[in-house]
């Protein structure tokens, strides 16, 4: 049986049933958003099997670490890197068995499950995807069994054995894919890239926060690292490589993706500052309170300079040094205020118009545009895609 996540997540109680994808799972996905809906039966499939391995390890860790793991993993997200994947598969030309890009985009569902469950217990958010995150539902599990100790303590432990082994499942996966592909050398260095930028940019991130850093460079790089890279300039690539992408085409995918994954991490920046809970599923201040160094707010501080607005430097300075209080209300208003806001919008209009026109170099066919494009304005936010023609 699945774990409680599971069963508030409707998923029933095991991983191997089939969800309702939304697509047709008998064919290949003809869009990026059937790729994105039958990356979940890939999920399942796999999950099922390893829920099958942990239960032969012992009952107690799979009910309650890796049922919990696949709980969340089926629970909810928006499948972006398995569109990635996908749009970097048809953009190379769509060679070979459509079901490996999915397999591909399973290994980074499993990733990022890995990430956010690791990065939550490290900000202590206590929602994610509108329910408990995963530290915080073994908080609960520990003081409902009156077990001994510290609940937190325990809740961030567990939590952190449980990305573990949703890393553990995504390295399977992504193995097992590469030995059966004909890139597999190529398949595996581009993973092992993106894990290593993904560890620097949570610890430069973490960093940024504990010096108070207001560095504009600084907070770019860890957008990159943190976001942009493993969310839409890798997927790209590894879909690209099972096609069998020449080096040229390699060269405009990774400029497409590291301009769209830059305006998506912004978008995410302002969503952090300005969103609605109910829809990004997580608290909408929890950046603010925290002074996370983003580009939102290394240009807000930029502005302020440049204008001489003392109160919002004073109000967005470091924790410390600010001579009047700097709550979530006046930080927002500041960031108002500066412009930075507006400044954000503008710059990702510009990044995902430079994707565009990036992956259109590459030479993909009309289909592979369209999608590409739709997928764009659905990350980022810019409204309704539109088709590039031409180079």
């Amino acid at each position: 049986m699945l774990g409680p996540r599971a069963t508030r997540a409707g998923t029933g109680g095991d991983a191997g049933s089939r969800p309702d994808s939304g697509a047709d799972t008998g064919r290949a996905p003809h869009t990026a958003a059937e790729a994105a809906a039958a990356v979940d039966t890939v999920l399942a499939e796999h999950l099922h099997t390893r829920l099958r391995e942990a239960r032969r390890v012992d009952a107690v860790f799979a009910e309650e670490v890796a049922s919990r793991v696949a709980g969340f993993v089926l629970h909810g997200g928006k499948r972006l890197r398995t569109a990635f994947v996908w749009c970097g598969w048809l953009a190379a030309g769509g060679t070979g068995d459509p079901r490996t890009p999915l397999r591909i985009g399973a290994a980074l569902e499993l990733l990022q499950a890995c990430a956010l469950v690791h990065d939550d217990v490290m900000d202590e958010s206590p929602v994610r995807r509108g329910a408990p995150a995963v530290h915080a539902d073994f908080a609960r599990m520990h003081r409902a069994g009156r077990m001994r100790g510290s609940a937190a303590s325990y809740s961030a432990t567990a939590a952190v054995l449980a990305g573990d082994l949703a890393l553990a499942w995504a390295d399977d996966l992504l193995t097992e894919t590469a030995l059966a592909s004909p890139y597999g050398g190529q398949l595996h260095q581009e993973w092992q890239a993106m894990r290593g930028e993904m560890v620097a940019g949570q610890y430069l991130d973490m960093r940024a926060q504990a010096t108070g850093s207001s560095d504009r460079a600084e907070a770019r790089k860890i957008a990159t690292l943190k976001s942009a890279l493993y969310t839409v300039e890798r997927p790209l690539a590894l879909g690209a490589i099972l096609a069998a992408a020449d080096a040229r085409a390699m060269e405009g995918l990774r400029s497409a993706g590291r301009c769209a994954g830059l305006a998506f991490q912004l978008r995410d920046d302002l969503q952090g500052a300005f969103g609605d809970p109910a829809v990004t599923g997580k608290p909408a201040d929890e950046d603010l309170r925290a002074r996370k160094l983003t580009p939102l707010l290394a240009v807000a501080l930029r502005l302020a300079g440049e204008s001489g607005d003392t109160e919002a430097l004073a109000t967005l300075g470091p924790e410390g040094t600010a001579p009047c209080g700097g709550t979530v209300e006046r930080m927002r208003a500041a960031l108002e205020r500066t412009g930075a806001r507006a400044v954000l919008e503008e710059e990702i209009a510009g990044l995902s118009e430079s994707s565009l026109r990036h992956f259109a170099s590459v030479g993909p066919d009309a289909r592979a545009r369209r999608e590409f494009a739709a997928l764009v304005a659905r990350t980022v936010g810019t409204g309704p895609a539109r088709e590039w023609e031409g180079a």
